[in-house]
């Protein structure tokens, strides 16, 4: 499985982390690293919009974007009409992130949560299955208002 992943210098780390940590089980992760690649001051738009790039193409069906808080992160990759990116901050947010809202991209807050519990959230959602049925007619209530 292929997975985009992009921060910007708050988020740094926190990706070195995950890259190193979070592996798939049943289906090995390739990542696809759209930057920051130290932790020189960016601005994360660049890398929200290279992981769209990626996920657009094809190259990856799912991303995972860091930032400081997460906000800014998840502003700017919702402005592409094909990312339902979520921000998470605990195990169960990121459980319902993919079953109850099929989010193709995780953004997590690196100043608010630990090393640790991005892994665990990010497993808990890859494992996650989306539900379908209202939650459906609710994404197609949202991509029709576009």
């Amino acid at each position: 499985m292929n997975i985009v992943i992009g921060a910007d210098h708050r988020g740094f780390q926190l990706k070195a982390y995950i890259k190193q940590y979070v592996v798939g089980i049943d289906n090995p992760i390739a990542w696809i690293d759209v930057g920051t690649q130290n932790e020189e001051r960016t601005d994360y738009p660049l890398f929200s919009q290279k992981a769209a790039k990626v996920i657009k193409d094809k190259e990856a069906e799912k991303g995972i974007l860091i930032c400081g808080s997460g906000v800014g992160m998840s502003i700017a990759a919702n402005r592409y009409r094909f990312i339902r990116a979520a921000l998470v901050w605990n195990e169960e947010v990121a459980k319902h992130a993919k079953e109850d809202d099929d989010a193709n991209v995780l953004v997590i807050p690196a100043d608010f949560v630990s090393q640790e519990l991005a892994v665990k959230m990010i497993n808990i959602w890859l494992k996650a299955t989306f539900k379908g049925g209202r939650y459906q007619e609710r994404i197609d209530m949202i991509d029709s208002s576009k």
